[in-house]
């Protein structure tokens, strides 16, 4: 998906405002490649058009986790309006902190908030889908083997999406914001505005509900298995 850096600013607004993400030119905001986040955000208080190289950065990433909760449609508009809510707070973000991605996934989880009926239908509904998945595909060997492959996928996933539903929405919160958007529990902390205690707890209770859901296993403790070496 190309994303153009004019999303994260509201409608309402054109490129010649004085407060747009977006150079007149419609392009990012002066080069800023080298700088820390909080050193963007600093720099955008007196400059706005420099906020445009966090949509440059981050916009890619907050899309494909909003898009795996809700759907692409959906993170259209929570990947614009995560940036906007972004710009319109940047003067109280925290400089101390260099790293903004755990701030904004923390704003497009709170906007995920707001759609709680519908993830919980989205996933009923994958459950749905891959439970009807054909049994055969036919053909030679080969195809067999690559058709029950897909099949299995397809009933893993499935299986996974009902058991996520049925999770409490502040455990499935601190579950994928670390799974799929790829925090660690430090940054999920931040993101949630809740202590690094009780992200592992809620954390371990998610991943226990998964595992008795699908038969011991957890496609989602990927992240986890990297980083207990880390802590020693």
């Amino acid at each position: 998906m190309t994303l153009s850096p004019s999303v994260g600013v509201p409608s309402s607004r054109t490129d010649t405002d004085t407060d747009t993400a977006v150079g007149s030119d419609g392009g990012f905001g002066a080069g800023a490649d080298g700088d820390s986040d909080a050193s963007v955000i600093e720099r955008s208080w007196d400059e706005p058009d420099v906020f445009a190289e966090l949509f440059h950065r981050y916009a890619d990433d907050i899309h494909r986790y909003a898009a795996r909760r809700l759907g692409t449609e959906a993170a259209d508009d929570l990947m614009a309006e995560t940036f906007v809510i972004a710009f319109q707070r940047r003067r109280r973000y925290d400089l101390s902190r260099p790293h903004a991605r755990p701030w904004l996934y923390g704003i497009v989880t709170r906007l995920i908030g707001g759609h709680r009926r519908a993830e919980a239908r989205r996933l009923r509904a994958l459950s749905r889908v891959a439970s009807t998945a054909p049994a055969d595909g036919g053909g030679g060997e080969s195809l067999a083997e690559r058709v029950a492959a897909r099949i299995s996928a397809e009933n893993t996933r499935g299986a996974l999406s009902a058991a996520l539903a049925k999770l409490p929405a502040r455990h499935r919160d601190v579950l994928l914001v670390i799974a799929w958007g790829d925090l660690d529990y430090a940054e999920a902390a931040e993101a949630l505005g809740i202590p690094v205690g009780t992200v592992r707890s809620r954390l371990h209770r998610a991943r226990k509900k998964l595992r008795e859901a699908l038969g011991g296993s957890d496609p989602t403790a990927f992240r986890e298995e990297q980083e207990e070496p880390r802590r020693g």
